[in-house]
Formats: C-alpha cells, sequence, structure tokens
C-alpha cells in the first residue's frame, strides 16, 4: 500500500533526511524538498576556498540513535561514516583553571582530584543516579505524545519521580557536588537546549551523564557527512531530493495539507507532508494568515525562544596547538548568562566554544593550515540588537578574547578566509524564527504534550519533524523526532515499521 502513497518532505534538514530515509525504506514515494544547494540544513557543510565546517552541530552524542537509524534502513552507519571517538571529549577553561573532560572513568576521577578541591566523591553517584534517571525517561521520550492518553503509559508513571520537578539542572546537581565551578562542568550542556543552567529542568541531567558513559564522536569530513549518508540512503531506495528549490506555501484546503506550492508558482500534491522547517517560521511563513489557532503569530510570540549564537568559521594558514573542542567560562558566569537569557544584553565577558577539528581530521583544511570553529551564546532577536552595527565590534572582541583567554594573540594575522553568522542573519537566511537557534524553549510547559505534536493537532495529513517538535533540539532526539513521525505515518497508511525494541546501545546503561 505505501508504493501509492507520495509524501512530501519540507527541508532536508536532519530531522527530513531521517524521515525520507525512514519511509522511502518502507515502500514509500518520498520527495524532499530544500532551498540550500546541499543537503543537511543546520547540518549541512560550509565550504570556503578549501575550508570545511560543520554549520551547526559539530559532535555527535547518543551515536547509537543513528545506528538505529540506518539498521531500520537495512543498513549499517559505518559503511557510509567514519566515527573519531574524542578523549578527552573536550577541555573546560575557568579564569583560573583548566578541566579536561573524559568519558573515560578512571581519567576523569584523576582529573577531578587534581583540579577540584572536593575531588571525585560526587562523581561516581552522579553516574550511578543518572544512569537510572536515564533508563526510566529515555522511553518516555520516544513516545508519541499526540494525545493526553499518552502520560498513561507505565513507562512515564514509573518516570515521574525521576522528572525532579521543578528542580533546574543546576540544582539538581548540587546533591553531588559543591563548588559551582565543580557543577559547571557538569550543566554547561543546558546550552546545547539553548538554555540557562539556572532554568534548565533537572531531567535534563542526562545530557552531561550520556557523554561521560557513552562518549562523544567526531565524523570524518564533519558531522554533515551524515546529512550527506542520509541522502544517499533515500536516493537508493528511489527517493527524490530537490535541491535549490524553496517552498513558498503548504496547499491547505479546509485544513487538510494537500501539499506545497513552490516559489515557481508550481503545486506538488501528495499524501502526507512533513514539515521539517523550523516550526515557527514554518507557521508564520508557509500558512495563510486566518488558519492556525493555536500557533498563529500572536501565539508564537508568546511562547518562550532559546537562546542564539553568534558564529565565526576561521580558514587560518596556522595549526594551533588546541584540543578538538574546548569551552571557556565567562569571568562572571552568572551575569553572562543573566544578559543573555533575562536582559537580552550584549556582554564583554562571554562564554564562548571553539572547535578545532583539524587536529583530529586533517581534511578539513589544507596542509599545514586548520578550520576553526568559534560559538558564543548571545540574546535571541527579542534583545532588538542592530547586528549590522554591532557586527564588527563583536566580531574584535572575539578575536581578542581568543588572544586573551587561549592564547591565539597573533590569530587576525592567520585569517585566510572567514564567514559570519549572527542572529539575525540566522533568522533572515537561516529561516529560524527570532533567530533562537534551538527553537522553542524547553521548559516544562514546553514539552511532551505541551510542545508542537509530531501529528500536527492544528492540520491534517501534516507531520512536523526537528528541534520544535517532540522530542526538542539535538541531533539525536531529532532523529526520533523523525522516527515517531515515521511510524504514525507507516501506522496510519497500515505498513509495518519493524522498530527495534532492544537497541544495543542501551544495553550498557541497563547493565
Amino acid at each position: 500500500m505505501s508504493e501509492s502513497k507520495h509524501i512530501i518532505i519540507v527541508g532536508a534538514g536532519p530531522g527530513g533526511l531521517c524521515a525520507g530515509m525512514l519511509l522511502s525504506n518502507r515502500g514509500f514515494k518520498v520527495s524532499i524538498y530544500d532551498k540550500n544547494p546541499e543537503v543537511g540544513g543546520r547540518n549541512r557543510a560550509i565550504h570556503l576556498d578549501g575550508f570545511c565546517f560543520d554549520t551547526g552541530p559539530t559532535f555527535l552524542l547518543m551515536k547509537g540513535v543513528l545506528d538505529e537509524m540506518f539498521e531500520l534502513c537495512g543498513r549499517r552507519s559505518e559503511d557510509y561514516l567514519e566515527f573519531i571517538p574524542l578523549n578527552p571529549m573536550y577541555d573546560l577553561v575557568y579564569d583560573d583553571q583548566t578541566l579536561s573532560v573524559f568519558s573515560d572513568r578512571e581519567h576523569m576521577r584523576a582529573e577531578l582530584e587534581r583540579v577540584f578541591a572536593e575531588g571525585a566523591d560526587g562523581y561516581e553517584r552522579f553516574m550511578d543516579n543518572e544512569r537510572s534517571r536515564f533508563n526510566r525517561l529515555y522511553p518516555c521520550i520516544t513516545r508519541d505524545y499526540s494525545s493526553l492518553l499518552a502520560f498513561f503509559s507505565l513507562d512515564l508513571l514509573r518516570a515521574l519521580p525521576w522528572l525532579a520537578f521543578p528542580k533546574s539542572i543546576f540544582k539538581n546537581l548540587g546533591q553531588y557536588f559543591d563548588q559551582e565551578k565543580m557543577r559547571l562542568a557538569f550543566c554547561f550542556q543546558s546550552k546545547y537546549l539553548g538554555m540557562s543552567p539556572w532554568d534548565c529542568p533537572a531531567l535534563f541531567t542526562m545530557l552531561p551523564y550520556l557523554e561521560h558513559d557513552y562518549g562523544i564522536f567526531h565524523v570524518r569530513g564533519g558531522l554533515n557527512r551524515i546529512s550527506a549518508a542520509m541522502a544517499n540512503v533515500i536516493q537508493e531506495a528511489g527517493g527524490e531530493i530537490h535541491l535549490n528549490v524553496e517552498i513558498q506555501s503548504l496547499v491547505i484546503d479546509q485544513g487538510f495539507v494537500k501539499g506545497v506550492k513552490l516559489q515557481s508558482g508550481e503545486e506538488v500534491l501528495g499524501d502526507e507532508v512533513i514539515v521539517n522547517a523550523d516550526f515557527a517560521h514554518a507557521m508564520t511563513h508557509l500558512v495563510a494568515p486566518g488558519i492556525l489557532r493555536k500557533y498563529e503569530r500572536s501565539q508564537l510570540d508568546k511562547r518562550e525562544y532559546s537562546c542564539s549564537t553568534f558564529m565565526m568559521y576561521l580558514g587560518l594558514n596556522q595549526v594551533y596547538d588546541l584540543p578538538h573542542h574546548t569551552i571557556v567560562f565567562a569571568k562572571d558566569y552568572r551575569t553572562n548568562i543573566g544578559n543573555i537569557f533575562s536582559k537580552k544584553l550584549l556582554s564583554e565577558d562571554f562564554s564562548f566554544y571553539v572547535q578545532n577539528a583539524t587536529v583530529s581530521d586533517a581534511s578539513l583544511a589544507p596542509a599545514g593550515k586548520s578550520a576553526l570553529y568559534v560559538l558564543v551564546p548571545m540574546p535571541n532577536n527579542d534583545s532588538g540588537i542592530d547586528w549590522q552595527a554591532h557586527c564588527q565590534n563583536v566580531r574584535g572582541q572575539v578575536l581578542d578574547t581568543l588572544g586573551a583567554r587561549l592564547g591565539l594573540s597573533d590569530i587576525r594575522e592567520h585569517i585566510e578566509c572567514e564567514k559570519i553568522i549572527t542572529p539575525q542573519t540566522w533568522e533572515t537566511e537561516e529561516n529560524v524564527y527570532k533567530g533562537a537557534t534551538f527553537s522553542l524553549s524547553h521548559k516544562f510547559s514546553q514539552m511532551l504534550y505541551w510542545r508542537p505534536h509530531n501529528r500536527f493537532e492544528e492540520l491534517e495529513n501534516c507531520y512536523l519533524v526537528g528541534g520544535g517538535t517532540h522530542p526538542g533540539s539535538g541531533l539525536p532526539t531529532i532523529y526520533e523526532s523523525a522516527r515517531i513521525s515515521s511510524r504514525l505515518i507507516c501506522k496510519k497508511h497500515k505498513v509495518v515499521f519493524n522498530d527495534i525494541k532492544h537497541s544495543n546501545w542501551l544495553k550498557k546503561a541497563k547493565a
């Protein structure tokens, strides 16, 4: 039955590609449309004069989820991609000390003893307790929440005590660690969700646990190779990917999505439409005013959104002695966080992240050169900051700070090429609502049933994938959103999904 059903996917980002991969391998006719010249969305490559950068995500967490997506298509991820485990995973730079973070327990304990006065006393309790939290909560993350009946599942009832509501991740870590700097080493990951560790729900203490127990990976050629590999699997199964084709709108008839209208004016009709575009952008640009109620613009503006980022991609004719990943904390971290999330102001003292991937993967730059990726968390565009006026000043501050905090004092002399993305260009060029790089905030009132549903509740024949729907932002959860939506489509059309019930990568956690 699936062979006669046409699935149209808006956007060739990670969620759209993963859904296309799953559905094309179950016999559906799949057509994906994307405005960019190559696949990946915010997971695509940026090529500059022989240098290659990832636009957004730069490391792979929960690799087992990705492995499952390929396995569900009868493939092995390692036949398409080369994974490089990183150990140490990253360096954390404070104002007075540096901590190297390992997924190897013995090395991590020794490093905590070396750097912090309280040592590693709470580390084992953190690992044991957060493993239990993850085991209880992960089955809930992979469920569909299109109906309130989902809350009566046995999995969720068992998990309720582990939500630790209303604690934040920072407060939750107080049961393991005393010093603020010690806690920061295990809660800065809230930035992966675009949230403050003082606001991010405690259940996300799972994130640092997952890093420490499962490690993180680089993909040779950059994480953009994942999207390219998924595109290959789609095309091997007969799916079509149309690049440099922008969608003007969804074709909607009496609440039913019938297809898409291209900028050229052509209409492409299908049986189901999956929206992988940034959720709030799609609802305000692809749907005509007056059709939606819950998610029309005035209601969307009342929602809470993540922070944004100021990005610099630097092609350097120099190789610096930096780790693959470095996170530098502002000297006054709380003030910096308050400026980003509450006051929505620029900070002179800011936190930032640097990827120096060429130390692990020489393919990303010409010989003797390096590709440096710099990310600075910033307020989203509710700030009203005029980025055309501030961009060059912030660029100068970032380069000065790279010199002051990481010793790259001569970096200006070695820049061969560069690209900058500001919160403003995230919105105007990358179609990210309010420039909120991580989409809707992950506060409790915007999660599970209260996040836009995978089977979109306001339009028939419409499904969502990506960071703006359940389960949320981050590559593994975006892949899970694709699995949930694909499973729902298969169920509707009576196609066997054949999900994996006992994933190998979870066996370690359950041991």
